[in-house]
């Protein structure tokens, strides 16, 4: 898998990055026009534009407008939570929201009275770049205080929300600095920590070098963080993990178990989790807010129009108050979309170790995934955990799944007979462990399982039953 060069991108001149080959689409991470290199790590990093700055450039604030004025279907269910004051989990981002694209002072006023009294710094931020009209100059002092506290106060989370919302709160101070008494630098010493320590020095390396992964539940935090730095300061930090990121939506939108789920303000997908209990819709709300802000981040790549495909179903429309304003904020439903059908059913990523196998695209597919230490098996609506003693084979349309068990492979290995050309993963070896490997009647080769055991077999004989054979490569003598 090919990683990216630079660490970063600047919106001047075209990137261009190695495509990512995925079955029978080629998943390429397309940037949008006027990508360039980023500047060194020593470089600073620069916020320039006048508010509003974050989410709401230009061209989204005008199409925004266009659907209030067209009396959307989105526009309808959040005016209509507004007008009804119904209670709105994530207030100060709501009414900011909904001032920005109406006019409404009164909206802008309530935005910036919650503001004042509240603790959560992304919304905090986020009300201090939308509302700057009807902020009093007392008042936007004391919110620049108040941001600034509480950027100190969170500096030692170092997880993707966290750097999100510091920087979120230093890209909207940007140039407010004489307000802040004492740490005039402040915004730019955050900004700097977070693409050039936290950034390119830990978490880009390690993305592109397979070592972690983007959590399934922070994908809406990343989005924002990406959207943040090439809304404000024309940053594009993709380019320093661009194989990672070029099959992130895909492997978001295969990490979905098939039936949706449903709920009183609709049905929803739910995301592969290890975790038991009734299921997070919190979570599964801001999953589908992640995809529609990378259709909006990056418009032209396959794989985002492939999930411009799958999100513009109106049955699942977020429509609660919480759902409603990421609807509102990133939907196009003007932007033309490729269907997800043509998405291969076997998603596998050597590099972290992750397997995602459907039986079709139809809500009553068998789903298999392999991910972060959890096997499970979806089945007739149900989740089922499964484990490497399994002896049979899972027999899936679109792939073969062998269970090692705790012998490792040899125990005796399997017989298949598989009608059609389709993978064979044998899952529960030891991780980057060489293995040998012996099919009937073909010759044997030698195999390495990636860094959670699994190990993938192609051109298995067709239409005869077969026996595979695996057992590990003697250590060299020492």
């Amino acid at each position: 898998m090919g990683h990216g060069g630079r660490a970063l991108c600047r919106y001047d001149t075209i990137c261009v990055m190695r495509p990512v080959a995925l079955g029978i689409l080629t998943f390429a991470l397309a940037t949008a026009a006027g990508l360039a290199q980023g500047p060194d790590a020593a470089d600073p990093v620069v916020v320039s534009g006048d508010h509003p700055r974050l989410f709401l450039r230009a061209g989204r604030l005008r199409l925004l407008r266009r659907e209030r004025e067209r009396h959307s279907a989105r526009w309808q269910q959040f005016e209509s939570l507004i007008a009804g004051k119904a209670p709105m989990p994530e207030a100060g981002f709501a009414q900011a929201l909904y001032y920005q694209v109406s006019g409404d002072r009164a909206a802008g006023r309530r935005a910036v009275a919650w503001a004042l009294s509240a603790s959560d710094l992304r919304q905090m931020a986020l009300v201090y770049d939308w509302c700057q009209d009807v902020l009093t100059t007392a008042e936007r002092d004391q919110l620049i205080s108040r941001i600034a506290r509480r950027t100190g106060e969170t500096a030692a989370l170092e997880s993707i929300p966290g750097v999100r919302s510091r920087v979120l709160a230093a890209a909207a101070l940007f140039d407010d600095v004489p307000a802040l008494a004492g740490a005039p630098d402040l915004p730019r010493r955050e900004l700097d920590r977070a693409v050039h320590s936290w950034w390119e020095g830990r978490v880009a390396p390690a993305l592109a070098a397979g070592r972690a992964a983007v959590p399934r539940e922070d994908a809406y935090a990343m989005m924002e963080l990406l959207h943040a730095l090439a809304d404000s300061a024309r940053l594009d930090l993709r380019e320093s993990a661009s194989a990672y990121f070029a099959e992130f939506p895909i492997e978001h939108l295969m990490s979905y178990y098939p039936a949706p789920y449903h709920t009183v303000g609709g049905d929803v997908y739910l995301g592969a989790t290890r975790r038991a209990g009734a299921p997070d819709l919190d979570e599964a709300v801001l999953s589908r807010a992640a995809e529609l802000a990378m259709v909006a981040f990056d418009v032209n790549a396959p794989s985002t129009q492939v999930l411009q495909g799958w999100l513009m179903h109106d049955r699942f429309q977020l429509h609660s108050p919480l759902g409603a304003p990421y609807e509102f904020l990133w939907a196009n439903p003007y932007q033309p979309g490729l269907s997800y059908y043509q998405v291969p059913l076997v998603y596998y990523n050597p590099a972290l170790g992750r397997l995602y196998v459907r039986s079709s695209w139809e809500d009553d597919a068998e789903w298999f995934g392999l991910f972060d230490g959890a096997m499970q098996l979806f089945r007739d609506g149900r989740v089922t955990a499964l484990d490497q003693h399994r002896t049979e084979p899972l027999l899936l349309d679109a792939a073969a799944i062998c269970f090692a068990g705790p012998a490792g492979g040899e125990r005796g290995g399997w017989r298949l007979t598989l009608e059609d050309a389709q993978p064979v993963f044998v899952v529960g070896l030891e991780p980057r462990r060489a293995y040998l490997a012996e099919v009937d009647d073909e010759e044997m080769f030698e195999a390495e399982a990636d860094p959670a055991g699994i190990l993938r077999l192609d051109d298995f004989p067709q239409g005869r039953g077969s026996g595979v054979r695996l057992r590990p490569v003697p250590a060299a003598p020492k």
